[in-house]
């Protein structure tokens, strides 16, 4: 029996179902972009960890950074004895934050601790409880996030009742027929129907949803949502969870758009693989909540804030924000070649933000009715041909592509070569 079969069986045995693995095998080594499995099986990595090794798996001056922080002390909790590294991840996410005037961070561990977090510091903020969020949207498994996330399974179902007062707006996808101007009129309806402005504390959304399927939010409504919120006293949460440190090709999605929010959460990729995640915002919204409303024993961890400070040097110093462009142009003119081609599977609605890219699985060549089937089974296929992907969609429809940002381009044409034999219709 391999090690992978014997490891199954022991998670199998240890492990309740509801942790779901995409794949059958068990994680040995990895280094930036290859992944070795305990049978010695490599792996290119288009996952990232969803998102979070965007600087690749151990980055030397990652690793060095924790292993410093690690033989100076491993914890105090910053609540009760603080330290210069979490200061310093504070001061660097402050600078970079696209949001006017003076800027705050606090630190916790998960995104959806920072997503729980944000709504905290909104509703303290604003006086109000009401939020706004949109269909298709994942905000976390925590019930806050989990009442914001807008798909119902495998996230909510049979886990009620959950938090009262979120409510969702349809999220434009013109090829679903769903268009700024029918969540604009949806909000309308919203404000008529079921909960006044004045009682709304944030509208929360993500640039480019993750989950949900790699759709961009429109600036349109990025714009529309920002100058409601101001007229009406809201706050505007970027859920950059997912899309924060370079992935869509710049150092927020938020930033495609031009519109400033009043908080952010990030996560995923500042540390490069430990657990760290981080609320930002105006400085005016975050010192609204009193001494001992925010925080946690393992909030900003030590070593977590090393790596981080690392992860922002080597995107700095690797210039990572524009090599996710310079990728994504090359994966997105691969991907149109190949729906081209009539001896792969049918795919569309190709979309990318930098290196954050997606595409469906189609029911028929130049069809816009998706294919969920064909999109597990490419999956499936990818991982036995040895190519780590992820599917996502609010029907499991797209694939997503998640490469490090680090990725030497000879494993980028590896991997979207195993990534072409996937899609190839068999015989």
């Amino acid at each position: 029996m391999t090690q992978n079969r014997t490891l199954l069986q022991r998670r199998i045995d240890a492990v309740p179902r509801g942790v779901a693995t995409a794949m059958p095998v068990f994680a040995a080594r990895a280094l930036n972009s290859e992944v070795w499995d305990v049978d010695g099986r490599r792996y290119i990595d288009f996952a990232a960890g969803i998102a979070v090794l965007n600087v690749g798996h151990c980055h030397p001056r990652v690793v060095a950074a924790a292993q410093s922080q690690l033989s100076q002390f491993t914890h105090t909790a910053f609540q009760v004895m603080a330290y210069e590294p979490y200061i310093a991840v504070a001061e660097r996410l402050n600078a970079l934050a696209p949001i006017a005037g003076p800027v705050k961070s606090v630190l916790f561990s998960t995104g959806a601790e920072a997503v729980e977090n944000a709504i905290k510091i909104a509703r303290k903020a604003t006086g109000r409880s009401a939020v706004v969020a949109f269909s298709g949207g994942f905000h976390g498994r925590s019930y806050m996030a989990m009442a914001l996330t807008g798909k119902t399974t495998p996230y909510k179902r049979g886990f009620g009742p959950l938090p009262n007062e979120v409510y969702h707006l349809p999220f434009p996808i013109s090829h679903e027929g769903i268009h700024v101007a029918d969540s604009l009129a949806a909000l309308k309806r919203l404000f008529k129907a079921d909960v006044e402005a004045d009682e709304i504390a944030a509208f929360i959304i993500e640039p480019v949803q993750g989950e949900g399927g790699f759709h961009a939010a429109p600036y349109e409504l990025l714009a529309a949502l920002r100058e409601i919120a101001d007229k009406n006293g809201i706050l505007l949460i970027a859920d950059e969870v997912q899309t924060g440190f370079g992935r869509t090709g710049k150092m927020f999605g938020i930033e495609h758009s031009g519109i400033q929010p009043d908080l952010m959460t990030v996560a995923k990729s500042l540390a490069g693989g430990m657990p760290l995640s981080a609320v930002i915002g105006r400085a005016d919204v975050m010192d609204s909540v009193e001494p001992g409303g925010l925080g946690g024993t393992y909030a900003g961890s030590p070593a977590a804030c090393a790596a981080a400070l690392a992860v922002l040097d080597v995107m700095q110093d690797e210039n990572l924000v524009a090599r996710a462009n310079s990728l994504g142009e090359t994966v997105v003119a691969r991907l149109h070649a190949m729906a081209a081609r009539k001896d792969l599977r049918p795919i569309g609605h190709i979309r990318a933000l930098g290196a954050m890219i997606g595409f469906d699985l189609l029911a028929a060549r130049g069809s816009d009715e998706v294919d969920p089937e064909a999109a597990n089974a490419v999956v499936q296929k990818a991982h036995a041909l040895g190519l780590v992907l992820l599917g996502c969609g609010s029907l499991r429809e797209a694939i997503r592509l998640l490469f490090p940002l680090t990725i030497p381009e000879s494993q980028l044409e590896e991997g979207l070569n195993l990534l072409e034999q996937a899609l190839a219709i068999a015989d």
